[in-house]
């Protein structure tokens, strides 16, 4: 069943409390690794938490659209990453040097914003203009739970002494299935998620493409069939 405004909101409240909490346990042990490399290359510890900012942020930017307009669908908003991969990374780090010395509450500060923008929007708007052009405030709100979920696992791996969990299972149930949704609505097949985040990393291209591991986070609904080859579809962002 495909999750509702209402429901992916309060997923995206859960899991960014989960991950704020998990950010304020860390104490010296964040302070210590800001500078260390991540497991996303490219990106230092730092960099990632940082960017939790801008993501929220999205949110705050949020304007409303014409009536009429047509949004993008989440795939197509989502298929805009990679082009502007790039960007995305500089605008990062110059995020990451302006609030260095305290990026923890600066990035707070940045999700009271964004969902004090979603209590504004949510009663009246159903397609908002984001930064990457209109979309619905509902896949609007997903896009967001996305980037969540995606890098509390990055986080969570980059920290692996961590014994706590920055991933809420609800949303990461929630970002699994989202995913899915948008394979099986282009390929037409019957599918369900068996390992919620084995599937988020080899959707968002976290882990390499392999056709075990696949078999591994999917099954077909029916027992005659079988999990397709996706790798000329994944990484979906």
């Amino acid at each position: 069943m495909t999750a509702d405004l209402t429901e992916a909101t309060a997923a995206l409240h859960a899991q960014w409390d989960r991950l704020e909490r998990w950010l304020g346990s860390l104490d010296d042990t964040l302070d210590d690794a800001v500078d260390q490399p991540s497991v996303l290359t490219g990106w230092t510890v730092g960099e990632l938490v940082s960017h939790l900012g801008r993501a929220m942020d999205a949110l705050v930017a949020a304007t409303p659209v014409a009536p009429g307009t047509n949004p993008l669908t989440l795939a197509e908003y989502l298929g805009t990453y990679p082009e502007r991969a790039e960007q995305i990374a500089q605008v990062t780090r110059a995020l990451d040097e302006e609030i260095a010395a305290d990026r923890l509450t600066a990035v707070s500060g940045y999700a009271r914003r964004a969902f004090a923008r979603l209590d504004e929007l949510a009663p009246t708007e159903t397609v908002i203009q984001a930064r990457r052009g209109p979309i619905t405030l509902r896949d609007m709100v997903v896009s967001r739970l996305i980037e969540l979920v995606v890098h509390a696992d990055d986080l969570e791996r980059s920290l692996p002494g961590v014994a706590e969990k920055a991933v809420d299972r609800g949303a990461l149930d929630l970002v699994a299935a989202e995913l899915l949704r948008i394979v099986v609505t282009r390929g037409g097949w019957s599918l369900e998620v068996v390992d919620p985040r084995l599937w988020v990393r080899l959707a968002t291209g976290r882990t390499p493409y392999d056709t075990d591991d696949l078999a591994r986070a999917l099954a077909p609904l029916h027992t005659s069939d079988s999990v397709p080859d996706l790798g000329r579809m994944l990484p979906l962002l």
